[in-house]
């Protein structure tokens, strides 16, 4: 290597934004530098550039699925940008663009959603509008604060770079526009948008809008003025945005003046206009403009009145907090606070200020209970605070009796089992409450990411937040910082301690799961309290000569009911604690009596209903019982025969023909369902008495919050039963509500993945082939992220319902695989076989005996390569994202440690009769390290400074199995070619785009790694590998420089 050369490679590491990174990658390994494409507006390619840009699509997809993740979305995105922009070697031109059209996919995927409870619309526009500009502020404060903490001497390079990424995204946005039918709004946004666009017709105009007044403007908006709106919110861009060719279309004709009632509504409060329910009306459906008025409205919640209290926390939870995206990482916050009104170090029992706020928590309580709500929380990274405040909560109003309540100004009474309840169902939602108790017993770290998140997890979170926000010194500069919102509640650590009735009743709920009940003694205040719910619960049944008995068996329910008494007074005036300490014999006993026929199941239901009427939280314990008895097995079936249990019959077929329409597009056989006989509709006793409790409600704003923790649960449950028991709950609920059949169906056809892994496989086989534009019965013969997740699913296409994209199936089925890591290994093995399909494929365009020809190889081969390479990238991206979304970074970690270890310790037969002229193993080599190299990024990102200590621990591990395998320490069974091509592959693609991996290495690995390298005549790479590890790595490198042998 010359001096000159050296000299270069240290320039290059000083080079933070990496101007020359591609050609020094090209330098490394021109196989793996090739990339024939620049564009993310070429061909509709499986193996294209665009394709490259699949993992975004797939994580915001996965966002969407209904689950609640404690995660900070914001954080994930922006290191899942700036991964891909590394690895890709793209400009931040193609990064941000990559990431406004995932995100604008995201939201025409579902522009007209199917109804049931899961996430709709608003949720796919808050991801749009708000949380991926807030990803990209992330990016761009980094660049800036980066910036600020260098020296002089580069802080002109630093500043050029900043400016930069400016301009990047201002390109990024006026290209956009060229996507006009991906730019179209969905209805529900029409008006924002054109709203949008006119505000910046009347800039252009020079018409001042201060005044609230809107002109006559014919403008019609699309989706790229909010996200312009969005940006300019965070000073992202300035208004000189509006004056981008083409970004407005319009005239504007002043001749007539209107004012839109929701404007005017804003103006009339600003003014100091009282809130009245007329203005409340107002001020709820539609959301504020300014901060200004969002701070005013938080003043209003604190100080207010007691009714002002009210309204405020009314309009706070409207649409301000849905749809205003341009602050929206403001509001989720101010609505935590006010649900944390008081110190809740000083709190105990009725001496709680919580207590006398009861009335505005209630409203907040139930403003955020629908399901869009909760997702918006956890992609601001909220959940852990809010799962805090709402302990808080708990704690404090179930030791109150129903006794205490409050008279809100329409007259409506609520008690404190009321705001109990609604807190409690609502953390209960934050948590993996609903899943069976599989996934806490046996799968351990084989479980799904994010399976694991219970209250203490919840609590360890919050408290890691609140240390790392007090030590962090990174801050949002770009940013206008609410000074309410700069503090959190508290700054102490809380644990589970903090709060002992909420503890107790988890201790017996972890219990309740573990094995069956046991320990209810008479005479005991808890016994008493079952006996007396029983009697009020089936007062009916008790009135004939049957009686129903309590958990221990040695006591009954007698007849405490007078003719006529519909004992509605009768319910005992108990705290919400001690009440649910006892519905777990209540529900035992009742499921007992009816399985030993002294209770109907009608009158099952029936009870159970009443009881979560009197208290709406029991739900939680009812369903908690219900799942665990289901997995232990002992009762007997229940026949759906529509005399004793509900009949499915009317519509299993259609259930049946649905599901398999679903699913044919990754050729999965669907088990026949309609067998006859009385097999037709069994259940398990209690999935037959959970779903009986379900359909007797209505589907009504009263018994939301019941069915939105019930239905997720009820839907998990059912999926973890033998099939066909989600088919037979689809079945029956369909009957109910027919509006919900396309989601009660595509549920259903989720489980036909739960229990058959090979059909699992097959649907991952889906993935790759249809991605990579292989497969047969694709829904888009073209590949690329039209094939791997298609247009949603729903019966909006015509035809009806119509096949699901298999990417849209794995992300909706991944998280009740029993097993992640067997998972893994059939990712690695099916990335392989599509390496295999590739090097056949395209090695076959030109022959491969042409290609053994030297001349003819150099001429016509170096562009089947590229397109191979590309192709390979494509899949090994998608096999990392399907690897990390499904098992985070304990999977990765396992895949380093010990997946990739064994396939190459073991012996592999890829190229199987010399189809491809050995080209596969070179392939599968590269395919390989893109694979771990996209991997690892995904998990733990390439920020110098890791967030988790394991990406240090990992990669240390994992270089010193390859320098050990290099110094001949270990014995590969694996081909050399394939061999040679990961290593150089791996180490090039570390060393180019995220050279800080290197400095967490220890210096004898690395010279281990560098004289290996050597004798495979990769001298440049071996001396950059000692030039990216830091100072103390310079003089080892400086030896081998002055090495006669080199």
């Amino acid at each position: 290597m010359s001096l000159v050369a050296f000299q270069q490679l240290i320039l290059d590491d000083h080079n933070v934004h990496g101007e020359n990174k591609h050609s020094l990658h090209k330098k490394f390994h021109p196989m793996v530098a090739s990339n024939p494409l620049s564009s993310p507006n070429g061909h509709c390619l499986g193996g294209s550039y665009s394709a490259l840009w699949t993992p975004i699509d797939m994580y915001l997809e996965d966002c969407l699925d209904g689950s609640i993740a404690a995660t900070n979305s914001i954080e994930i995105l922006s290191g899942l940008v700036k991964a891909l922009q590394a690895v890709n070697r793209s400009s931040w031109h193609d990064a941000f663009m990559a990431l406004w059209i995932a995100s604008v996919r995201l939201v025409q995927r579902e522009r007209e959603p199917i109804e049931g409870p899961v996430p709709h619309l608003e949720t796919r526009l808050c991801m749009l509008l708000s949380i991926a500009t807030l990803a990209v502020a992330d990016i761009i404060e980094e660049a800036d604060s980066r910036c600020g903490e260098t020296d002089l001497s580069s802080h002109w390079k630093q500043k050029t770079a900043t400016d930069d990424l400016r301009k990047e995204l201002m390109l990024s946005l006026q290209a956009l526009g060229d996507y006009e039918s991906l730019l179209v709004p969905p209805p529900c946004i029409i008006s924002a948008a054109n709203q949008a666009a006119s505000k910046a017709a009347m800039l252009v105009s020079g018409i001042n809008s201060s005044s609230g007044y809107m002109e006559s403007i014919n403008e019609t908006g699309n989706m790229r003025h909010l996200i312009v709106e969005s940006c300019i919110s965070r000073n992202l861009l300035d208004t000189s945005a509006y004056y981008w060719p083409g970004y407005i279309n319009g005239h504007v004709n002043s001749m007539s003046h209107a004012i839109p009632s929701q404007l005017a509504g804003w103006a009339a409060f600003m003014k100091g206009t009282p809130l009245t329910q007329s203005l409340v009306s107002v001020l709820v459906s539609s959301p504020a403009s300014s901060l200004a008025e969002l701070e005013k409205l938080f003043e209003v919640a604190v100080n207010g009145s007691d009714d002002d209290k009210v309204s405020a926390a009314t309009v706070l939870c409207g649409a301000t907090l849905l749809r205003g995206w341009n602050f929206q990482e403001h509001t989720v916050r101010l609505v935590v606070k006010l649900l944390s009104h008081s110190d809740p170090a000083d709190y105990s029992g009725r001496e709680s200020q919580l207590i006398k706020h009861g009335p505005m928590l209630n409203v907040i309580l139930t403003g955020i209970s629908p399901v869009d709500y909760a997702p918006i929380f956890s992609f601001h990274g909220l959940v852990p605070e809010l799962a805090t405040v709402l302990m808080a909560i708990c704690e404090v109003f179930g030791c109150l009796s129903p006794s205490v309540s409050w008279t809100l100004g329409a007259g409506e009474e609520i008690s404190a089992h009321t705001v109990f309840s609604n807190a409690f169902i609502l953390l209960l939602r934050l948590w993996k409450f609903n899943h069976p108790p599989l996934e806490y017993c046996i799968m351990g770290d084989g479980a799904p990411v994010g399976s694991q998140l219970t209250p203490e997890y919840l609590l360890l979170l919050r408290n890691s937040q609140v240390l790392s926000a007090s030590s962090s010194s990174k801050s949002r500069s770009s940013q206008k910082q609410l000074p309410v919102t700069s503090s959190r509640s508290s700054q102490n650590p809380i644990f589970m301690d903090s709060f002992p009735k909420l503890k107790l009743w988890y201790r017996q709920h972890q219990a309740c799961l573990a094995s069956p009940l046991s320990g209810l003694a008479h005479g005991t205040p808890v016994h008493n309290i079952v006996d007396s719910l029983l009697n009020l619960m089936f007062r009916k049944a008790n009135k004939g000569s049957t009686s129903i008995g309590s958990v221990s068996g040695s006591s009954s329910i007698s007849n405490s009911s007078g003719p006529g008494d519909d004992g509605s007074h009768l319910w005992p005036q108990l705290p919400a604690w001690e009440i649910l300490e006892a519905v777990p014999f209540v529900v035992d006993a009742a499921l007992t009596a009816c399985s030993h026929g002294r209770l109907f199941p009608r009158e099952l239901a029936t009870g159970l209903k009443d009881l979560a009427d009197f208290l709406p939280a029991s739900t939680a314990t009812i369903v908690s019982y219900f799942s665990a008895e289901v997995t232990r097995g002992v009762w007997k079936p229940a026949f759906m025969n529509g005399t004793d249990w509900p009949s499915p019959a009317a519509n299993l077929s259609m259930v049946e023909e649905h599901i398999k329409k679903i699913v044919a597009a990754t050729g999965v056989d669907v088990p026949r369902l309609a067998t006859g006989g009385t097999t037709l509709g069994r259940l398990p006793l209690p999935l037959a008495a959970f779903v009986s409790l379900t359909i007797t409600y209505k589907l009504d704003k009263a018994s939301e919050r019941f069915l939105n923790l019930a239905g997720p649960a009820l839907e998990n449950l059912a999926a973890s039963c033998p099939w066909p028991s989600m088919a037979i709950v689809a079945a029956l609920w369909t009957q109910k509500v027919k509006r919900w059949s396309d989601f009660l169906v595509f549920s259903a056809s989720r489980t036909v993945f739960h229990h058959n892994n090979d059909a699992v496989v097959q649907l991952l086989r889906s993935c790759f082939t249809s991605i990579l534009g292989m497969s047969s019965t694709s829904l888009c013969c073209c590949g690329g992220v039209a094939s791997l997740l298609g247009h949603g699913f729903g019966s909006h296409c015509s035809g009806g319902l119509s096949p699901v994209a298999p990417g849209i199936l794995y992300l909706r089925i991944f998280r009740c695989i029993k097993d992640c890591s067997i998972l893994a290994e059939d990712i690695l093995s099916l990335l392989m076989l599509s390496v295999k399909d590739i090097a056949e494929t395209t090695v076959s365009r030109h022959g491969s005996d042409k290609l053994k020809r030297t001349k003819y190889a150099m001429g016509h081969g170096k562009i089947s390569l590229a397109t191979a390479m590309t192709q390979v990238k494509v899949a090994a991206s998608l096999g990392a994202t399907l690897v990390w979304l499904s098992g985070g970074t304990t999977l990765v970690q396992s895949l380093f440690q010990e997946m990739l270890p064994s396939w190459f310790l073991s012996a592999q037969d890829l190229d199987r009769g010399g189809a491809s002229g050995g080209t596969v193993y070179k392939l599968g080599g590269h395919a390989l390290a893109y694979f771990a190299v996209y991997s690892g990024m995904f998990a733990w990102g390439i920020d110098p400074t890791p967030v988790s200590r394991r990406r240090e621990r990992v990669m240390r591990s994992h270089l010193e199995f390859l320098a050990s395998a290099l110094d001949g320490k270990i014995s590969l069974g694996c081909n050399m070619s394939l061999w040679r091509a990961y290593v150089s592959g791996f180490l090039g693609l570390v060393v180019d785009r995220a050279p800080c991996l290197l400095h967490e290495v220890d210096l004898k690995v690395l010279k281990k790694l560098s004289i290996g390298l050597r004798q495979w005549k990769e001298k440049e790479l071996a001396v950059a590998i000692l030039c990216r590890g830091g100072p103390e790595a310079m003089g080892v490198a400086a030896e081998l420089i002055l090495d006669s042998e080199w």
